[in-house]
Protein backbone atom coordinates (compact mmCIF):
# COMPACT_ATOMS: atom_id res chain seq x y z
CA UNK A 1 0.00 0.00 0.00
CA UNK A 2 1.55 3.24 -1.21
CA UNK A 3 2.63 5.81 2.02
CA UNK A 4 0.27 8.53 0.79
CA UNK A 5 -2.75 6.49 0.80
CA UNK A 6 -1.79 4.92 4.43
CA UNK A 7 -1.74 8.54 6.00
CA UNK A 8 -4.51 9.64 4.12
CA UNK A 9 -6.59 6.30 5.26
CA UNK A 10 -5.11 6.88 8.95
CA UNK A 11 -6.45 10.73 8.79
CA UNK A 12 -9.80 9.71 7.26
CA UNK A 13 -10.51 7.24 9.95
CA UNK A 14 -9.22 9.39 13.28
CA UNK A 15 -11.49 12.23 11.61
CA UNK A 16 -14.64 10.01 11.55
CA UNK A 17 -13.96 9.16 14.72
CA UNK A 18 -13.78 12.46 16.06
CA UNK A 19 -17.31 13.27 14.27
CA UNK A 20 -18.89 9.76 15.63
CA UNK A 21 -17.10 9.51 19.05
CA UNK A 22 -16.49 5.66 17.85
CA UNK A 23 -14.27 4.84 20.55
CA UNK A 24 -10.63 3.54 19.06
CA UNK A 25 -7.96 1.09 19.44
CA UNK A 26 -5.35 1.43 22.28
CA UNK A 27 -5.54 0.93 25.60
CA UNK A 28 -5.20 3.89 28.00
CA UNK A 29 -4.78 5.02 31.31
CA UNK A 30 -6.15 8.15 31.79
CA UNK A 31 -7.49 9.67 35.35
CA UNK A 32 -10.44 10.79 33.91
CA UNK A 33 -11.67 12.47 36.86
CA UNK A 34 -9.09 14.90 37.45
CA UNK A 35 -8.80 15.85 33.54
CA UNK A 36 -12.75 16.58 33.56
CA UNK A 37 -11.31 19.32 36.60
CA UNK A 38 -10.00 21.75 33.84
CA UNK A 39 -10.52 19.92 29.95
CA UNK A 40 -13.82 19.83 28.51
CA UNK A 41 -15.97 16.96 28.04
CA UNK A 42 -15.81 17.45 23.98
CA UNK A 43 -12.21 17.03 23.99
CA UNK A 44 -11.89 14.05 26.52
CA UNK A 45 -14.20 11.52 24.19
CA UNK A 46 -11.59 11.79 21.23
CA UNK A 47 -8.85 10.87 23.81
CA UNK A 48 -6.56 7.87 22.36
CA UNK A 49 -3.45 6.85 23.29
CA UNK A 50 -1.48 3.70 24.99
CA UNK A 51 -0.30 5.54 27.71
CA UNK A 52 0.02 8.62 29.97
CA UNK A 53 3.47 10.17 28.71
CA UNK A 54 2.33 13.74 30.07
CA UNK A 55 1.38 12.16 33.49
CA UNK A 56 4.59 10.38 34.36
CA UNK A 57 6.22 12.91 36.33
CA UNK A 58 8.49 13.69 32.92
CA UNK A 59 7.17 17.38 32.09
CA UNK A 60 9.01 20.19 34.39
CA UNK A 61 7.64 23.72 35.31
CA UNK A 62 9.01 26.29 32.48
CA UNK A 63 9.75 23.78 29.55
CA UNK A 64 8.64 23.77 25.88
CA UNK A 65 7.48 20.02 25.36
CA UNK A 66 6.26 19.32 21.72
CA UNK A 67 3.18 16.54 21.29
CA UNK A 68 3.49 14.45 18.56
CA UNK A 69 -0.25 13.49 17.08
CA UNK A 70 -1.89 15.52 19.55
CA UNK A 71 -5.27 15.01 18.18
CA UNK A 72 -7.82 16.73 20.45
CA UNK A 73 -5.26 17.84 22.73
CA UNK A 74 -5.81 15.83 26.00
CA UNK A 75 -1.98 15.14 26.15
CA UNK A 76 -1.21 18.95 25.57
CA UNK A 77 -3.55 20.52 28.06
CA UNK A 78 -2.25 17.83 30.77
CA UNK A 79 1.67 19.23 29.48
CA UNK A 80 0.06 22.55 29.83
CA UNK A 81 -0.96 22.41 33.18
CA UNK A 82 2.27 20.77 34.30
CA UNK A 83 4.94 23.37 32.70
CA UNK A 84 2.64 26.35 33.98
CA UNK A 85 1.81 29.55 32.82
CA UNK A 86 5.99 30.07 31.92
CA UNK A 87 6.40 26.89 30.05
CA UNK A 88 5.46 26.39 26.25
CA UNK A 89 3.35 23.21 24.51
CA UNK A 90 3.06 22.81 20.59
CA UNK A 91 0.88 19.64 19.27
CA UNK A 92 1.11 18.69 16.40
CA UNK A 93 -1.60 16.60 13.96
CA UNK A 94 -2.32 15.88 10.50
CA UNK A 95 -5.86 16.07 11.03
CA UNK A 96 -8.31 19.05 10.42
CA UNK A 97 -10.92 17.29 12.52
CA UNK A 98 -8.70 17.51 15.24
CA UNK A 99 -7.06 20.51 15.25
CA UNK A 100 -10.18 22.41 15.27
CA UNK A 101 -11.64 20.75 18.45
CA UNK A 102 -7.94 21.34 20.05
CA UNK A 103 -7.76 24.74 19.24
CA UNK A 104 -11.50 25.95 19.70
CA UNK A 105 -10.51 24.06 23.88
CA UNK A 106 -7.09 25.84 23.95
CA UNK A 107 -9.05 29.24 25.86
CA UNK A 108 -10.96 26.91 27.82
CA UNK A 109 -8.34 25.18 29.51
CA UNK A 110 -6.22 28.20 30.27
CA UNK A 111 -9.40 29.96 31.92
CA UNK A 112 -10.15 26.76 33.84
CA UNK A 113 -6.11 26.82 34.98
CA UNK A 114 -6.51 30.60 35.29
CA UNK A 115 -4.04 31.34 33.19
CA UNK A 116 -3.67 34.89 31.28
CA UNK A 117 -3.38 33.22 27.68
CA UNK A 118 -3.26 29.95 26.29
CA UNK A 119 0.14 28.65 26.77
CA UNK A 120 -0.47 25.72 23.95
CA UNK A 121 -0.78 25.94 20.02
CA UNK A 122 -1.88 23.74 17.68
CA UNK A 123 0.15 23.17 14.43
CA UNK A 124 -1.20 21.00 11.12
CA UNK A 125 1.68 18.75 10.09
CA UNK A 126 3.10 15.46 10.08
CA UNK A 127 5.25 13.43 12.73
CA UNK A 128 8.02 12.55 9.79
CA UNK A 129 8.11 16.25 8.51
CA UNK A 130 7.11 18.47 11.89
CA UNK A 131 6.94 22.17 11.35
CA UNK A 132 9.29 22.91 14.56
CA UNK A 133 12.43 24.34 15.03
CA UNK A 134 15.79 22.44 15.42
CA UNK A 135 16.89 22.69 19.18
CA UNK A 136 14.24 24.25 20.34
CA UNK A 137 12.08 21.75 22.61
CA UNK A 138 13.15 20.23 25.50
CA UNK A 139 10.77 17.60 25.87
CA UNK A 140 8.71 15.57 23.16
CA UNK A 141 5.65 13.16 24.32
CA UNK A 142 3.50 11.07 22.20
CA UNK A 143 0.97 8.73 22.93
CA UNK A 144 0.20 5.56 20.60
CA UNK A 145 0.66 7.56 17.18
CA UNK A 146 4.32 6.99 15.81
CA UNK A 147 3.41 3.17 15.06
CA UNK A 148 0.82 4.88 12.26
CA UNK A 149 3.75 6.65 10.54
CA UNK A 150 5.00 4.61 7.52
CA UNK A 151 8.52 5.66 7.86
CA UNK A 152 9.07 5.64 11.28
CA UNK A 153 13.34 6.22 11.22
CA UNK A 154 12.15 9.35 9.24
CA UNK A 155 9.95 10.47 13.11
CA UNK A 156 12.91 9.41 14.68
CA UNK A 157 15.36 11.68 12.97
CA UNK A 158 12.74 14.34 13.32
CA UNK A 159 12.58 14.05 17.19
CA UNK A 160 16.37 14.16 17.40
CA UNK A 161 16.57 17.59 15.04
CA UNK A 162 13.84 19.24 17.47
CA UNK A 163 14.91 18.68 20.89
CA UNK A 164 17.74 20.54 22.65
CA UNK A 165 21.11 18.96 23.46
CA UNK A 166 20.34 17.13 26.93
CA UNK A 167 16.40 17.51 25.98
CA UNK A 168 15.17 13.99 26.09
CA UNK A 169 11.23 12.28 25.04
CA UNK A 170 8.63 10.23 26.83
CA UNK A 171 6.23 8.65 24.50
CA UNK A 172 3.84 5.70 24.44
CA UNK A 173 3.21 3.12 21.74
CA UNK A 174 2.49 0.02 20.67
CA UNK A 175 5.24 -2.26 19.32
CA UNK A 176 5.02 -6.25 18.37
CA UNK A 177 6.58 -9.25 19.46
CA UNK A 178 7.56 -10.43 16.21
CA UNK A 179 7.56 -9.24 12.81
CA UNK A 180 3.98 -7.89 11.78
CA UNK A 181 2.96 -10.09 8.15
CA UNK A 182 2.69 -8.60 4.93
CA UNK A 183 -1.15 -9.65 4.97
CA UNK A 184 -1.54 -7.21 7.95
CA UNK A 185 0.52 -4.60 7.17
CA UNK A 186 -1.75 -4.01 3.74
CA UNK A 187 -4.59 -4.21 5.83
CA UNK A 188 -6.02 -0.26 5.72
CA UNK A 189 -8.67 -0.89 8.92
CA UNK A 190 -5.78 -2.38 10.73
CA UNK A 191 -3.57 0.95 10.86
CA UNK A 192 -6.22 2.65 11.93
CA UNK A 193 -6.31 0.05 14.94
CA UNK A 194 -2.16 0.71 15.76
CA UNK A 195 -1.52 -3.20 14.20
CA UNK A 196 -0.27 -3.02 10.69
CA UNK A 197 2.51 -0.68 11.61
CA UNK A 198 3.72 -2.08 14.82
CA UNK A 199 7.55 -2.68 14.68
CA UNK A 200 8.85 -5.40 17.08
CA UNK A 201 10.25 -3.57 20.09
CA UNK A 202 13.69 -4.49 18.83
CA UNK A 203 13.18 -2.33 15.58
CA UNK A 204 11.95 0.37 17.01
CA UNK A 205 14.46 1.15 19.64
CA UNK A 206 17.15 0.51 17.07
CA UNK A 207 15.19 3.09 15.02
CA UNK A 208 15.33 5.69 17.49
CA UNK A 209 19.02 4.18 18.25
CA UNK A 210 19.89 5.18 14.80
CA UNK A 211 18.75 8.82 15.22
CA UNK A 212 21.35 9.21 17.92
CA UNK A 213 18.58 8.98 20.69
CA UNK A 214 20.34 7.04 23.67
CA UNK A 215 19.77 5.75 27.21
CA UNK A 216 16.82 4.86 26.03
CA UNK A 217 14.25 2.53 28.94
CA UNK A 218 11.90 1.41 29.55
CA UNK A 219 8.73 3.15 31.83
CA UNK A 220 5.82 1.13 31.69
CA UNK A 221 4.60 -1.70 29.54
CA UNK A 222 1.29 -3.60 29.36
CA UNK A 223 -0.24 -6.27 27.35
CA UNK A 224 -2.95 -5.29 24.66
CA UNK A 225 -3.79 -7.90 21.80
CA UNK A 226 -3.21 -11.32 20.23
CA UNK A 227 -3.62 -11.39 16.66
CA UNK A 228 -2.47 -14.87 14.74
CA UNK A 229 -0.60 -15.65 17.44
CA UNK A 230 1.48 -12.00 17.48
CA UNK A 231 1.73 -10.01 20.83
CA UNK A 232 0.78 -6.55 20.20
CA UNK A 233 1.81 -4.84 23.64
CA UNK A 234 2.10 -1.04 24.65
CA UNK A 235 5.17 0.27 26.03
CA UNK A 236 6.19 3.74 27.23
CA UNK A 237 9.64 4.41 26.69
CA UNK A 238 12.32 7.28 27.74
CA UNK A 239 15.31 9.04 26.36
CA UNK A 240 17.92 11.32 25.71
CA UNK A 241 19.61 13.57 22.63
CA UNK A 242 23.19 13.47 25.19
CA UNK A 243 24.36 16.74 25.42
CA UNK A 244 27.94 17.43 24.76
CA UNK A 245 30.47 15.79 26.53
CA UNK A 246 31.70 18.11 29.37
CA UNK A 247 35.39 18.95 29.85
CA UNK A 248 37.29 18.50 32.09
CA UNK A 249 35.61 15.87 33.33
CA UNK A 250 36.87 14.07 36.50
CA UNK A 251 34.85 10.89 35.42
CA UNK A 252 37.59 7.80 33.94
CA UNK A 253 36.12 4.81 35.10
CA UNK A 254 32.84 3.00 36.09
CA UNK A 255 31.97 0.19 37.78
CA UNK A 256 28.97 -2.03 37.19
CA UNK A 257 27.29 -2.61 40.77
CA UNK A 258 24.69 -4.97 39.61
CA UNK A 259 22.51 -6.70 39.77
CA UNK A 260 23.37 -7.34 36.18
CA UNK A 261 26.04 -9.58 36.04
CA UNK A 262 27.54 -8.26 32.52
CA UNK A 263 25.73 -5.39 30.30
CA UNK A 264 26.79 -4.02 27.07
CA UNK A 265 25.85 0.01 26.20
CA UNK A 266 24.44 1.57 23.38
CA UNK A 267 27.80 2.76 22.54
CA UNK A 268 29.28 -1.21 22.50
CA UNK A 269 31.48 -0.86 26.00
CA UNK A 270 30.73 -3.80 28.10
CA UNK A 271 31.28 -4.09 31.57
CA UNK A 272 31.33 -6.72 33.66
CA UNK A 273 30.22 -6.55 37.26
CA UNK A 274 32.36 -5.48 40.04
CA UNK A 275 35.61 -4.72 37.85
CA UNK A 276 36.61 -0.98 36.47
CA UNK A 277 36.42 0.00 32.86
CA UNK A 278 37.94 2.99 31.17
CA UNK A 279 35.04 4.80 29.61
CA UNK A 280 35.74 7.97 27.45
CA UNK A 281 33.99 11.39 28.23
CA UNK A 282 30.55 10.69 26.10
CA UNK A 283 31.10 7.03 28.06
CA UNK A 284 30.84 9.33 31.31
CA UNK A 285 27.64 11.17 29.89
CA UNK A 286 25.33 8.62 28.92
CA UNK A 287 26.30 6.64 31.98
CA UNK A 288 25.10 9.72 34.69
CA UNK A 289 21.73 9.82 32.80
CA UNK A 290 18.68 8.12 34.79
CA UNK A 291 18.36 4.60 35.10
CA UNK A 292 21.88 3.67 33.61
CA UNK A 293 23.87 6.02 36.72
CA UNK A 294 21.43 3.47 39.52
CA UNK A 295 24.00 0.60 38.05
CA UNK A 296 27.21 2.23 38.04
CA UNK A 297 30.48 3.57 40.38
CA UNK A 298 31.39 6.18 38.31
CA UNK A 299 35.29 7.31 39.62
CA UNK A 300 38.69 9.46 38.40
CA UNK A 301 40.57 6.20 39.99
CA UNK A 302 39.52 2.67 39.06
CA UNK A 303 37.45 1.16 42.02
CA UNK A 304 36.76 -2.85 42.38
CA UNK A 305 33.90 -4.19 43.87
CA UNK A 306 32.94 -7.14 45.18
CA UNK A 307 29.81 -9.24 47.34
CA UNK A 308 31.55 -7.64 50.46
CA UNK A 309 30.92 -4.44 49.30
CA UNK A 310 27.02 -2.98 49.55
CA UNK A 311 27.12 -0.78 46.26
CA UNK A 312 27.82 -4.54 44.73
CA UNK A 313 24.27 -6.17 44.01
CA UNK A 314 23.03 -9.24 42.47
CA UNK A 315 19.90 -11.44 42.55
CA UNK A 316 20.21 -15.34 42.28
CA UNK A 317 17.57 -17.75 41.47
CA UNK A 318 16.17 -20.04 44.13
CA UNK A 319 17.79 -23.39 44.23
CA UNK A 320 14.54 -25.25 43.54
CA UNK A 321 12.75 -26.96 40.68
CA UNK A 322 11.18 -24.63 38.36
CA UNK A 323 8.39 -24.65 36.31
CA UNK A 324 7.79 -23.76 32.10
CA UNK A 325 4.58 -21.40 32.27
CA UNK A 326 5.02 -19.72 28.76
CA UNK A 327 6.53 -16.15 30.08
CA UNK A 328 8.60 -14.91 27.92
CA UNK A 329 11.30 -11.78 28.60
CA UNK A 330 12.42 -8.71 26.91
CA UNK A 331 15.20 -6.34 27.82
CA UNK A 332 13.72 -2.88 27.11
CA UNK A 333 16.93 -1.11 28.11
CA UNK A 334 18.65 1.00 28.72
CA UNK A 335 21.66 -1.72 27.25
CA UNK A 336 21.69 -3.75 24.21
CA UNK A 337 23.12 -6.54 25.95
CA UNK A 338 22.29 -8.32 29.63
CA UNK A 339 23.15 -10.98 31.58
CA UNK A 340 22.02 -12.40 34.69
CA UNK A 341 23.65 -14.74 37.30
CA UNK A 342 21.65 -17.78 35.79
CA UNK A 343 23.04 -18.39 32.20
CA UNK A 344 20.82 -16.13 30.51
CA UNK A 345 21.83 -13.53 27.89
CA UNK A 346 19.09 -11.37 27.20
CA UNK A 347 19.34 -9.00 23.90
CA UNK A 348 16.90 -5.69 23.77
CA UNK A 349 13.83 -6.18 22.18
CA UNK A 350 14.28 -9.92 21.48
CA UNK A 351 12.12 -12.34 23.39
CA UNK A 352 13.49 -15.19 25.53
CA UNK A 353 11.57 -17.83 26.88
CA UNK A 354 12.01 -18.03 31.04
CA UNK A 355 11.17 -20.55 33.67
CA UNK A 356 9.08 -19.35 37.25
CA UNK A 357 12.41 -19.25 38.53
CA UNK A 358 14.04 -16.51 36.17
CA UNK A 359 10.62 -14.95 36.36
CA UNK A 360 10.56 -14.49 39.75
CA UNK A 361 14.41 -13.03 39.55
CA UNK A 362 13.29 -10.70 36.83
CA UNK A 363 10.28 -9.19 39.07
CA UNK A 364 12.72 -7.94 41.90
CA UNK A 365 13.51 -4.03 41.76
CA UNK A 366 16.60 -4.62 40.44
CA UNK A 367 15.51 -6.22 37.09
CA UNK A 368 11.93 -5.05 36.78
CA UNK A 369 12.04 -2.03 35.23
CA UNK A 370 14.19 -3.14 32.34
CA UNK A 371 11.58 -6.15 31.27
CA UNK A 372 8.54 -6.20 29.60
CA UNK A 373 6.83 -10.05 30.18
CA UNK A 374 4.74 -11.62 28.21
CA UNK A 375 3.05 -14.73 28.16
CA UNK A 376 2.48 -16.96 25.08
CA UNK A 377 0.69 -19.78 26.76
CA UNK A 378 -2.98 -20.30 24.82
CA UNK A 379 -4.18 -21.86 27.48
CA UNK A 380 -3.35 -22.93 31.71
CA UNK A 381 0.05 -24.68 31.44
CA UNK A 382 0.00 -27.83 33.61
CA UNK A 383 3.79 -29.06 33.28
CA UNK A 384 5.92 -30.50 35.52
CA UNK A 385 8.28 -28.99 37.83
CA UNK A 386 11.78 -29.71 36.31
CA UNK A 387 15.41 -29.43 37.54
CA UNK A 388 17.56 -26.45 36.27
CA UNK A 389 21.24 -27.96 35.60
CA UNK A 390 24.38 -25.48 36.01
CA UNK A 391 24.75 -25.59 31.81
CA UNK A 392 21.92 -23.80 31.78
CA UNK A 393 19.55 -26.97 30.52
CA UNK A 394 15.98 -25.89 31.42
CA UNK A 395 16.69 -22.11 30.82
Amino acid sequence: MPINEITQKVSDRYAKAASTGEQMCCPTSYDMADLKSFIPEEVLKISYGCGTPAGLKTVRAGETVLDIGSGGGIDCFEASRLVGPSGHVIGIDMTDTMLEIARKNAGVVATNLGYPASNVEFRKGMADAMPVEDGTIDLIISNCVINLAPDKRKVFREMFRVTKPGGRFTISDIVADQTVPQYLVHDADKWGDCLSGALTLTDYIAGMVGAGLLGIHLIESSPWQVIDGIHFFSVTLTGYKMPPAATPSPVRYATLRGPFNRVVDERGTAYQRGIPQPISLDDAVLLSHAPLADHFVLTANPVWLDQSDPRWTAVFPAQAPCVWQGYYALLAGPFVEAADDDHHVYHRGEPLEICSKTLAVLKTEGYAPHFAILNRAGQGVSGDAVTCSPDGGCC
